[in-house]
């Protein structure tokens, strides 16, 4: 891909986009102001610049996963098992297609089962995306069953994705958009920024909802092993991200101890 052109890896998170706790559930008002929110800011901006949207599973995903005892790291061999986690995240996928495409945006679906694997290192090969960019496109992928070496299949998480596809793409700035306004210190108030793990490990628990992808511990973990900048944020400061690639909780860069 050409180095003229910006990138930038969005994710939709699965809370944000769905009500985790009702099973299948989509949160139709939130997907609808995130994909508006989308659509002005491509509206406005030149050719140069690309998008990637990620999104979480939700209530769709984690939910089926739970149910067929499925995680990053417990797999399974039932075919059908997995076949239904992935046609839940199937019918979200569709959703917020429809959502994008109602806002102007040209979104086409990239569905991990059919082109990743778990073989020690995630390997998501990124052709199909490089080719819907090159043509305009917006990639829209999502977390999602994958067939893992000597395990089955087991649970790829969006922010895994996000993380691959930021790395191998050479993404100048990497957004995650959630229900909460960024990393929260004992007194629920914003982390402005984080360097390394080690600022933030307190404060860090697990998500209050069925989570099978590890939560914001994982997330900020993810994030830090990136080179590109990376922010943490709610759906109100989404327009502030994309304009200025800053909002929430800034994660600030490679955090040299996990890179070891």
């Amino acid at each position: 891909m050409s180095t003229t052109h910006s990138l930038t890896v969005l994710k939709l998170g699965g809370s944000l986009i769905t009500h985790k706790d009702q099973r299948e559930t989509v949160d139709w008002n939130s997907l609808d102001r995130a994909c508006a929110t989308i659509g002005t800011f491509l509206g406005d901006l030149p050719d140069e610049h690309r998008l990637i949207i990620v999104h979480g599973g939700g209530s769709f995903g984690h939910h089926n996963a739970a149910e067929h005892g499925v995680s990053s790291t417990e797999g399974s061999t039932d075919a059908r098992a997995l076949t239904a986690i992935h046609h839940a995240m199937g019918e979200l996928n569709g959703a917020v297609l429809g959502g994008l495409h109602d806002h102007g945006i040209d979104a086409l679906p990239v569905r991990p089962l059919s082109v990743a694997a778990q073989d020690g290192p995630l390997q998501f090969p990124t052709a199909s995306v490089e080719a819907m960019l090159d043509e305009g496109f917006v990639p829209v992928t999502h977390g999602d069953v994958v067939v893992d070496d000597r395990k089955g299949g087991t649970i790829l998480s969006g922010d895994d994705i996000v993380v691959s596809l930021a790395r191998t793409l050479g993404a100048d700035r990497v957004g995650l958009c959630s229900t909460v306004p960024g990393v929260l210190d004992d007194d629920d108030a914003v982390i402005s920024q984080v360097d390394t793990y080690d600022d933030v490990a307190s404060v860090l628990g697990g998500s209050d909802a069925t989570d099978v992808t590890g939560g914001m511990a994982h997330k900020v973990r993810q994030l830090l092993a990136l080179d590109a900048a990376a922010a943490i944020f709610a759906l109100d400061d989404l327009s502030q991200f994309l304009e200025h690639g800053t909002a929430g909780t800034v994660i600030s860069g490679h955090d040299e101890e996990r890179s070891h």
